[in-house]
């Protein structure tokens, strides 16, 4: 029995992993569809997201399972818990990378993005599949200081989305207000979908050490490095 118990909660895991890797393909996918105006790919993106929805749904029922017929305490009950709050982090990754897919479609056969952004959103669609790919390893690890890690690379989706609102408020702006609104959207989409990735790795520390990570100092960098 607590063989089998174990190989539930590794495969609840393993859902996490498949549904950071999920969200991570779609939010590099959904980019693409809306820097190339691309409205095939967009609607796949679209369709994607009920995968990461069934998903979030079985590790739900899974996880809430586990509690009623083990009721696990300590690491085991914090590894359950924990599970559940990272499935929805992950679960509203999904749902924003579907919110670039629409814009996508919306403004079909224009892009919602002018040319002279191309390449900060490419960079923020990047970044963005970057850090939820370290998430998964995070997850898959359980590596400590690399979870730690990706606030600071946040920092850089930050950055790009501060260069967004400048381009915005810059007074040779001349692509319209509806095209304002839409990079302002996309600019969030892309913030949030970092900030959840953040979160997920967040989350392993607490899962890990049962500390939260704002109360673990980072390590100081190594002299030379």
């Amino acid at each position: 029995m607590r063989d089998a118990y174990h190989e539930e909660l590794d495969s609840i895991g393993e859902g996490l992993v498949e549904m950071a890797r999920l969200v991570g393909s779609a939010i590099g996918r959904a980019t693409t569809a809306i820097l190339d105006a691309d409205l095939k790919l967009a609607e796949h993106v679209i369709a994607g997201d009920e995968k990461v929805d069934d998903l979030q749904r079985d590790l739900e029922a899974r996880a809430i399972a586990l509690l009623a017929r083990q009721q696990p305490v300590a690491t085991d009950l914090r590894i359950v818990v924990t599970s559940l709050r990272m499935s929805a982090d992950l679960e509203r990754s999904g749902d924003l990378a579907q919110h670039v897919a629409k814009l996508a479609r919306l403004r079909f056969p224009e892009t919602a993005v002018p040319r002279d952004l191309h390449a900060t959103i490419l960079e923020m669609g990047q970044l963005a599949q970057r850090l939820m790919a370290k998430a998964a390893e995070v997850i898959i690890t359980k590596d400590v200081e690399l979870a730690l890690q990706l606030e600071q690379d946040d920092d850089a989706m930050d950055l790009l989305h501060r260069t967004l609102f400048q381009h915005l408020m810059d007074d040779r702006w001349k692509h319209g207000i509806e095209t304002a609104v839409d990079v302002t959207l996309l600019g969030r989409y892309y913030e949030r979908f970092a900030d959840h990735a953040v979160s997920v790795a967040k989350r392993v520390v607490y899962l890990v050490t049962g500390e939260h990570a704002d109360e673990i100092a980072p390590a100081a960098p190594v002299e030379g490095a």
